[in-house]
């Protein structure tokens, strides 16, 4: 049992003494369990005696032992002072001997108590926007484009923005050519940007059988130092062109990606992208909440989460510094800036994980499911996604975090007033993906 403890807001430094004669049963009682199982030249198993075993031993028991009555001592504690533990705490023996009473201390911060929260009194902003027509026809245009197919042109047709070219090429620079600049048949897309600035508008206009200079500068950034900012020139040859001949929009084509007319297909579509709209909204309404809380809730903030959070943040930030050579690489880490943001991160975090658990926010086997099957299909093999969570427990955890957090926060939303204010589609998504 601890003897003394000292509070600070959510620091706790606590004293306690084990007895050498207690701690000494409680390792002889971890011995004995050793001794079932132990194996000994000239003994049988679980015939070991116990002062042998002790010779052995012994240091690991009474490390296990200390372990042992220490987390029930603290268990025994935080149950009678009703708190909760922020982290695992420190431990320490110093001076300690086998034989001798053991005096020890633990330091450990603990959870804060969540405020009552009026959510009612707080007011968020629902934006909406009016669909735009003109989306439905993009994107049955983008249907069409994508059951495209690519005819070859004769021999009088005129390379054009969108047409495939299958080019021979060998660049040089001044006259000698460079490594990894040549290729033959290569399929190049007409204005997919694939090539270096410049490229692909000198291929418009050609036909079949050309042979033609192109000239071009390298990106002063471009990967290859040798390359970086210079005057190049690709002797050319055109082989083929192909054209994309896109299928006609009507109830056969509709048919084809599951719906059973034209006008089923642009109803289709117009459910979808009001759909996105109103997601872009929630998302929109959800940082503004959290701003909200994050202004307006005082809670204390245990300094085990935020250091915690703060490290790895740093240890994030000099990852993707490590190898990065981008312009946007020259923001240097501001440890102020950066313990404010974790401060923040860490106190929403707290805020949403009571507040979920004393209103019964879940998160359900299908959710996370859902949640895998979408990351999932934002990839050419879905089943990678998949066997990583299988694998992974870890990152499934971090997954049913986000996911308590999101639902935590809808649930939250349902309780505010909100205003709405009729905005611009692009105005709508631009705001949703800044944060």
């Amino acid at each position: 049992m601890f003897t003394k403890e000292k509070i600070k807001d959510l620091h706790y430094s606590v004293t306690g003494s084990i007895p050498a004669a207690e701690l000494q049963a409680a390792a002889d009682e971890i011995l004995l369990e050793y001794g079932k199982k132990a194996k000994m030249p000239g003994f049988r198993t679980g015939k070991i005696p116990l002062s042998i075993l002790r010779q052995k031993y012994n240091a690991s028991a009474y490390g296990e032992a200390i372990d042992k009555i220490m987390n029930n001592d603290l268990n025994k504690y935080v149950a009678d002072k009703k708190i909760r533990l922020a982290g695992a705490p420190h431990a320490d023996l110093a001076g300690w001997e086998i034989g001798k009473d053991a005096e020890y201390s633990l330091e450990f911060d603990i959870l804060p108590t969540l405020p009552t929260i009026d959510l009612e009194k707080f007011t968020v902003t629902k934006k909406t926007a009016d669909l735009d027509e003109k989306e439905v026809e993009t994107a049955l245009e983008n249907i069409r484009k994508s059951r495209s197919v690519a005819e070859k042109q004769d021999a009088k047709y005129k390379a054009a923005n969108g047409d495939v070219a299958v080019i021979d090429f060998t660049g040089f620079v001044g006259d000698t050519a460079f490594e990894g600049g040549a290729a033959k048949k290569h399929h190049l897309i007409l204005g997919s940007g694939a090539f270096i600035p410049g490229f692909e508008d000198q291929i418009i206009g050609h036909k079949i059988g050309d042979k033609f200079d192109v000239n071009v500068k390298f990106p002063t950034d471009y990967h290859a130092e040798n390359l970086a900012g210079a005057d190049a020139r690709f002797a050319v040859e055109i082989h083929e062109i192909r054209k994309h001949i896109l299928p006609e929009l009507n109830d056969e084509l509709a048919k084809q990606v599951g719906q059973e007319s034209v006008d089923a297909l642009k109803a289709h579509i117009r459910n979808i992208l009001t759909e996105q709209y109103n997601d872009a909204a929630q998302r929109e309404m959800r940082n503004e909440l959290l701003d909200i809380l994050a202004d307006k809730v005082k809670l204390d903030l245990p300094e085990t989460l935020v250091s915690q959070e703060l490290e790895m943040a740093k240890n994030e930030f000099e990852r993707s510094h490590a190898n990065c050579h981008d312009e946007k690489c020259d923001h240097k880490w501001d440890e102020k800036q950066e313990r404010k943001d974790a401060e923040r991160r860490v106190k929403l975090g707290l805020i949403l994980a009571e507040w979920g658990t004393q209103n019964k926010v879940e998160v359900s086997r299908e959710d996370l499911q859902q949640a895998i099957w979408s990351e999932a299909a934002r990839y050419p093999d879905p089943k990678q996604v998949f066997e990583f969570y299988n694998k992974n427990q870890n990152a499934l955890a971090m997954l049913r975090g986000m996911l308590f957090e999101r639902k935590a926060l809808d649930a939250m939303l349902t309780h505010v007033k909100t205003k709405e204010k009729k905005v611009k589609a692009e105005e709508l998504f631009q705001q949703a993906s800044v944060r």
